[in-house]
C-alpha cells in the first residue's frame, strides 16, 4: 500500500486569484501528477474550463484530471458530492502524486478539512496544508474588510467588537485555517501599501504562518506542496467562528446568475456596460468567456468590483458554441432584473 496522497486546499476570498494560481501550478508542475477537484459556484463551469485550458490535462480524457463540484459550497455537500469524488480519485492512487482542491470562495474551509478523518478517506489522503489567498489590492482599498487604518482604530478602541460581517468572519476564518498565506496582487499597489498590508495580515496570523507576496499566480510548486501538516489531526489549534455550529449555512443572501448571449462583444466597451451594471447592483464578482468580433481565440473576463481583466485562453475549438457565458455573483441578484440591465446597457 503506497503512503497518503496529499491534498492541498486552496481557499480564499472572491477574486482573490485562486484559479491563476492552481493554472500556473499545473503548468509548471515539475513533473508531479496533479489530481485538481474544482468547486465551481454557479452553474457554469467557468473555473473548471479555465483549468482544463492549460493543457496538462490527459490527453485521453480531460475530465480525470479535473472533477467539478456543481451543486453548491463544498463544505455544505461534502455527504453527497466529496465523498463519491474522493473515492473516485483514490481508486487512482498509483497514478496521482498530489491533489489540489479549489473551494469556492464562500466555503469554509474547515469542515472540508474534516471529512479527512473519516475513515474512507483518512486510510489514504491527508490535508498537506491550506493555502489561503488573499487580494492585496482588494484588502488594501477595504472592498474585504474596510479601511485597514480605520479597522485598526476600532480594534484598539474596541478590542471586543462583535459586529463583524457575514463576509469579514468568512475572511477571518480562512485565515485562521491556513498555513500559508498567498498574496497576490500585490503589482497593482505601491510598495508602501503592500507593506501596511502585510503588517496587518501578521497581526491576524499565528507567528507561524507566513505570507508570501505573488504576482499572477507564479509561485514555486515546492512552496505550495509538501507541508506535511496532517492539518486533519489538528483542527482544535485552528478555531474558526462557527465551531459551535452543528452545522452551518452560507449567508442565503448571496447568490448566482448565469447571463448566457449569442452576441459579440468588444472587450473595453464590454466592461464599461458591465462596471455600470456593478455600480447599480451589489454585485461582488464577474467572470466568464467572451466572444469578441473577428476574433477566432475566445477571451477570458474576471471581475471583482469594478476591476475587470482579461485575456485570450485559446482558439474556439470547431464543435463549440461560439458564446458569451458569465457567472455574476453577489447579493439578492434576480435574472430577470440582471438581463434586463444588461441588455439595456448594452443598447445604450
Amino acid at each position: 500500500m503506497s503512503a497518503k496522497i496529499p491534498v492541498t486546499v486552496i481557499t480564499g476570498f472572491l477574486g482573490s486569484g485562486k484559479t491563476t494560481t492552481i493554472r500556473h501550478l499545473l503548468q509548471n508542475n515539475q513533473g508531479r501528477r496533479i489530481a485538481v477537484l474544482v468547486n465551481e459556484f454557479g452553474e457554469v463551469g467557468i473555473d473548471g474550463d479555465l483549468l482544463r485550458s492549460c493543457q496538462v490535462c490527459d490527453e485521453e480524457d480531460v475530465n480525470n484530471n479535473i472533477v467539478e463540484l456543481t451543486n453548491g459550497c463544498l463544505c455544505c455537500t461534502v455527504q453527497e458530492e466529496f465523498f463519491p469524488t474522493m473515492q473516485e480519485l483514490l481508486k487512482r492512487r498509483e497514478k496521482i502524486d498530489s491533489i489540489l482542491i479549489e473551494t469556492s470562495g464562500l466555503a469554509l474551509p474547515k469542515p472540508l478539512v474534516q471529512a479527512f478523518r473519516w475513515p474512507e478517506i483518512k486510510t489514504a489522503a491527508t490535508v498537506d496544508g491550506v493555502v489561503t489567498v488573499v487580494d492585496c489590492e482588494a484588502v488594501a482599498n477595504g472592498s474585504l474588510v474596510g479601511d485597514i487604518d480605520a479597522l485598526e482604530a476600532q480594534r484598539q478602541a474596541d478590542p471586543n467588537l462583535d459586529h463583524e460581517t457575514p463576509i469579514e468572519e468568512l475572511f477571518e476564518d480562512q485565515l485562521a485555517c491556513a498555513d500559508l498565506v498567498l498574496l497576490t496582487k500585490v503589482d497593482m499597489v505601491d510598495e508602501n501599501t503592500s507593506n501596511k498590508v502585510q503588517n496587518w495580515l501578521k497581526e491576524q496570523l499565528p507567528k507561524t504562518v507566513k505570507i508570501v507576496p505573488c504576482i499572477g499566480g507564479e509561485i514555486n510548486p515546492d512552496l505550495l506542496l509538501g507541508f506535511n501538516a496532517a492539518v486533519e489531526e489538528n483542527l482544535d489549534s485552528r478555531p474558526s467562528h462557527h465551531d459551535t455550529e452543528e452545522e452551518h449555512e452560507h449567508d442565503d443572501e448571496i447568490n448566482s446568475v448565469n447571463l448566457i448571449l449569442d452576441e459579440e462583444f468588444e472587450p473595453k466597451e464590454l466592461v464599461e456596460k458591465l462596471k455600470s451594471l456593478v455600480a447599480n447592483n451589489e454585485i461582488y464578482r464577474i467572470k466568464g468567456f467572451v466572444a469578441v468580433p473577428n476574433k477566432s481565440m475566445r477571451l477570458v473576463l474576471q471581475g471583482v468590483g469594478d476591476r475587470f481583466d482579461y485575456f485570450y485562453d485559446r482558439l474556439w475549438q470547431k464543435n463549440e458554441i461560439k458564446q458569451t457565458k458569465l457567472v455574476v455573483i453577489g447579493k439578492f441578484l434576480e435574472l430577470e432584473k440582471i438581463q434586463s440591465e444588461f441588455g439595456n446597457k448594452l443598447s445604450n
